[in-house]
């Protein structure tokens, strides 16, 4: 499917046959452009950049790559090509054909996960609005206005459904996703870890490798939808999402490969002295963001879960390839619970469980990176293992909410909790050191001293290609 790109704004569905549509969501777009030039990326809008740009929503060719000036930027509209005789796979609506309009009686469900998600979009922009100034070479400068323009066409793509579907309240949730702010004490964004502070590289890369990843989960749920337009919107926007994974994955990768670097060419563990960022900081960082992203999948126990389920809105990951009866009845599911102080496993009713089922997913997901990262630490002969923490560390949300415990899942008291917890997570001292390393590299081809090159450059370019040009 072509997107018209001669529209003022491009899309594959048809605005031009419905003006009343069009017209409402050129009324948003001038607001949309204010909120990128006042809380977008600083000082980027006279850079070209080479830029990736979807012309397609076929799965080979969809994509044209060139410099572009961000403003210039065309984002747009774009649903994955319809599926013929499509059925709702899952609940108790599993078989029926798929929904084109929103059920009457599930308006207001649908349109809580579709401002949830859609909230998160604009959100992560925000957070990482300063890091273009501490860039630590044009090739990660190019990923990070790639990863921003993309979430910015994401918001589009949740502010389409709004306005096409749910009348003059989609307007109102679209109008309210630029109105509030990430750490905005007033009007914050929906979801905690969402007003995070992104200040530094080393906490993009942890956000694009956590966050975005929490994002390729809910997505994939929400892709199931027996809405069809919410599936086919998500299904594309997965296409999207797997880049920004990339970025975070071989940017962690590259950073873990030079403190290695550093530690065997100084004989030390120590990398304060010579500029790198030592392994113990980064397992700290690793704790504090997969930690806040476990809490993004809600409680363990959740009827909002069951629900959204049942009546056929979300269903789990990759639903199709799992071996039941989709709709669960009389099906149980272990989650974990604190009783007695000690952590055990408890039996629930599965349908209630869909949270807990799609954070054990992202978890054995997330895995896979970490076991990657390992063996570049192994391959560099230095002795250290990157882990995930326990589920039940520094939990704000479900089960663990009420107790602390060890990265190890240990339960400890407050008072031990205090003691030990600048061991776990990042802390100002951290912090300051890795922001004092963000200097800005911006010559071709040259990298900042506390993270390697990547294997290879962007689309066929060479590593030391001009990805963004200044004027």
């Amino acid at each position: 499917m072509a997107i018209d790109y001669q529209e003022k704004i491009p899309n594959n569905v048809d605005l031009a046959d419905d003006r009343r549509l069009r017209r409402a969501l050129e009324r948003w777009q001038p607001a949309y452009l204010k909120w990128w030039e006042e809380l977008g990326p600083v000082e980027s809008g006279d850079l070209d950049i080479y830029l990736r740009t979807a012309i397609s929503v076929e799965p080979d060719g969809w994509a044209n790559y060139g410099h572009v000036r961000m403003p210039d930027y065309r984002w747009g509209i774009f649903l994955a090509p319809p599926e013929k005789d499509r059925e709702i796979g899952f609940g108790m609506h599993k078989g029926e054909p798929v929904w084109q309009s929103v059920p009457g009686e599930y308006r207001s469900e649908l349109r809580r996960l579709i401002v949830t998600q859609g909230d998160t979009e604009p959100a992560s922009v925000e957070q990482q609005r300063h890091l273009g100034k501490t860039c630590p070479s044009l090739y990660d400068l190019r990923n990070l206005f790639q990863v921003n323009v993309e979430e910015g066409r994401h918001l589009w793509a949740m502010v389409y459904l709004l306005h096409a579907h749910f009348g003059r309240d989609g307007r109102e949730e679209a109008d309210l996703m630029l109105q509030r702010h990430a750490g905005d004490p007033d009007r914050p964004r929906i979801l905690e870890a969402f007003n995070e502070k992104t200040d530094d590289w080393l906490s993009f890369f942890m956000f694009t490798y956590f966050q975005d990843r929490d994002g390729k989960y809910q997505l994939a749920s929400l892709a199931e939808s027996g809405f069809d337009p919410l599936s086919r919107t998500c299904r594309f926007m997965l296409t999207e999402e797997a880049h920004h994974m990339f970025v975070g994955e071989t940017g962690i990768a590259r950073i873990v490969e030079r403190s290695c670097q550093l530690m065997r060419e100084h004989d030390t563990d120590d990398l304060r002295a010579v500029g790198g960022i030592g392994l113990p900081i980064i397992q700290r960082f690793m704790n504090f963001h997969f930690s806040i992203c476990l809490d993004l999948f809600g409680q363990e126990k959740s009827t909002n879960a069951a629900n959204y389920f049942t009546m056929g809105l979300k269903g789990r990951f990759q639903e199709s390839r799992i071996d039941d009866d989709h709709k669960l009845d009389g099906a149980v599911y272990c989650v974990p619970a604190v009783e007695d102080g000690r952590i055990v496993s408890q039996e629930i009713a599965a349908i209630t469980a869909s949270n807990e089922r799609l954070r054990a997913d992202y978890t054995r997901d997330s895995q896979r990176g970490i076991d990657r990262f390992n063996k570049i630490i192994a391959g560099q002969g230095v002795d250290f293992k990157l882990a995930l923490p326990h589920a039940a560390f520094n939990r704000g949300i479900g089960a663990f909410a009420a107790i602390h415990a060890t990265p190890a899942g240990e339960i400890i008291d407050e008072a031990r909790w205090n003691r030990r917890r600048d061991e776990w997570l990042p802390t100002d001292a951290d912090k300051d050191y890795v922001n004092s390393l963000m200097v800005p590299v911006t010559e071709p081809g040259r990298m900042a001293g506390w993270i390697a090159p990547p294997r290879r450059g962007i689309h066929g370019q060479p590593v030391d290609y001009d990805y963004v040009r200044f004027h």
